[in-house]
């Protein structure tokens, strides 16, 4: 593990994520990687709840991590790899507050009401974010503003006073390729503008595609079980 990104989800996480891997730092875990992964929800929801966490087995061939969950366990990850730079992305809070509720929020709580009945890995990933995002993170209370951004600005300062200077970069992304090669000490890649993802016009594009996905399937159980009720009166 070389690099540790200890910023909270929508401050540039998934930019620096593709970022680091042009770098030759990846491949880095995100939050796509804890869903994406067969077995890895239940592993981090498992931590979640005090159990005990091989980071090797659970990181094992991940040479950086961004985002949720990992940041949410960032003490015990910056022991765990004493060597690794830790990165911590921040953003105007307020901003960060607007963006994280009308995306990932927004997608989550909609996921674990509608998308989970139907879908095991929905259930898995509803789990784990709320066991380790808005409960773990915000203690239930993340639609309170004033509480939330407290939380996020907080995090920032114990960041800020636990990791030694030397060891940590405080860093907007929109400071681009400089300040985050300098502090790796690589090159940045010639002719590349540094990477720039995951803005909220996506993410909402991906609720409106995952409401139509779980429409359409709500559609076909409905069809599914009127035929099957018109069926059996027709036997009888």
């Amino acid at each position: 593990m070389h690099v540790i990104g200890v910023g909270f989800g929508r401050t540039g996480t998934l930019s620096l994520k593709v970022a680091l891997e042009e770098l030759g730092l990846g491949p880095c875990y995100h939050m796509r990687e804890a869903i994406a992964s067969p077995g890895h929800k239940r592993l981090w929801l498992e931590a979640a709840q005090g159990g005990p966490v091989d980071w090797d087995r659970l990181l094992g061939g991940y040479r950086s991590t961004v985002d949720w969950p990992g940041c949410y366990f960032w003490r015990e990850l910056i022991e765990a790899y004493p060597e690794a730079r830790v990165v911590l992305t921040v953003r105007d809070p307020e901003r960060w507050y607007s963006s994280t509720r009308e995306t990932i929020y927004r997608l989550s709580t909609w996921v674990a009401r509608v998308a989970a009945p139907f879908f095991p890995t929905a259930r898995g990933m509803a789990g784990m974010t709320e066991a380790i995002i808005w409960n773990g993170t915000f203690g239930g209370r993340f639609t309170d503003r004033e509480h939330a951004i407290g939380v996020f600005e907080r995090h920032i300062e114990e960041v800020r006073a636990h990791v030694p200077a030397d060891r940590l970069l405080v860093y907007d992304v929109r400071e681009g390729w400089e300040p985050l090669c300098r502090f790796l000490g690589v090159e940045a890649p010639p002719d590349r503008p540094f990477p720039h993802v995951n803005d909220r016009d996506h993410q909402k594009s991906k609720i409106r595609r995952a409401r139509v996905l779980v429409g359409s399937l709500g559609a076909s159980l409905a069809l599914a079980t009127l035929a099957g009720v018109a069926l059996r009166r027709r036997r009888r």
